[in-house]
């Protein structure tokens, strides 16, 4: 069974929520990470900021749609979503209603699960139901029976049951994929791919095709994803600007503002103070103990120069 589920809710003028957390059965992990269940129901829409994780989502929803924007890509809206690792921010926005499970996977374990070669699948949203997939009970299936039984703990448990099949009928992954993926994970992106690809025993080459098959970015990219996922972590834990970068492998402070500003919308100082403006509801951050989220004010656009053009 799943570990405990740990529920917080509350109510105010604005509305209510409620958020559920959980991890799954150890069987399942590391490639199923995390299980979060969500249910608004506030007084008006949001908008929400999502920055790259070195993780692959798949967002079962029970009712409304999310409508998901990108730069330089047409918006999506729908009730259940996959989205795997990103090198872009994204927005999603719903009426201020929703209901549903997020499910985190490790991008290794996205590829098992889907069998779509993920490099397909970069930097874009889409619904589950439009790839292969091992079960023959569709996602939507899923989110409905989800949706229908009458606790947070029903639900995981019956996540638990599909994963596991669904895992065992699933398109293998390569164990060195799994393997330097998790040395890249263990560096915080810092391992050059020449000693990624020795660690492995693959060439270069070898390594970014099958990277790029079953992680969706290559391996540069993926380090450009793990080494800003870091440096937000120690920012968020107060440490400044020159020591993160130092710490992180940038070449100087105005490196880890170009990235960071690259694949946020918005500079290391606009993303900190964002982080600290009371929005009325709790800002659930995708993975526990990262900065990944920033609840967007009401509106057009946000304030930072990117992340206008995406909502």
């Amino acid at each position: 069974m799943t570990s405990a589920v740990r529920v917080r809710s509350g109510h105010g003028a604005w509305g209510s929520w409620e958020m559920a957390l959980t991890l799954p059965h150890p069987r399942l992990r590391p490639g199923v990470i995390s299980y979060r269940g969500i249910r608004l129901c506030l007084d008006r829409p949001r908008r929400r900021l999502e920055v790259p994780i070195g993780a692959a989502s798949l967002l079962l929803g029970f009712d409304e749609p999310v409508r998901i924007t990108r730069a330089n890509r047409p918006s999506d809206t729908l009730v259940s979503v996959y989205c795997g690792p990103t090198t872009t921010p994204a927005v999603g926005e719903h009426s201020g209603r929703l209901a549903g499970i997020e499910v985190l996977l490790m991008p290794w374990a996205a590829f098992t699960l889907f069998g779509t070669p993920q490099y397909e699948l970069a930097n874009r949203t889409v619904d589950p139901d439009d790839l292969p997939h091992a079960l023959p009970t569709r996602i939507g299936e899923l989110a409905a029976a989800l949706a229908a039984l009458p606790t947070w703990a029903e639900r995981f448990g019956l996540l638990d049951g599909v994963f596991a099949r669904w895992s065992q009928a699933g398109t293998p992954c390569s164990a060195r994929v799994v393997r330097a993926w998790a040395e890249l994970m263990r560096t915080g992106g810092s391992m050059p791919v020449g000693r990624l690809a020795d660690e492995v025993g693959w060439s270069v080459r070898h390594l970014e095709n099958r990277f790029r098959e079953q992680i969706g970015l290559g391996p540069k990219a993926a380090a450009r994803v793990l080494r800003l996922q870091r440096a937000r972590r120690l920012l968020a834990a107060g440490h400044g600007q020159a020591e993160t970068a130092a710490a992180c492998g940038f070449y100087d402070q105005a490196h880890l503002s170009g990235e960071f500003k690259a694949m946020t919308g918005c500079t290391p100082r606009e993303f900190t103070a964002a982080r600290g403006v009371p929005v009325g509801t709790p800002v659930p951050d995708r993975l526990t103990g990262e900065a990944t989220s920033l609840v967007l004010a009401s509106g057009r656009g946000a304030h930072f120069s990117k992340t206008r053009d995406l909502g």
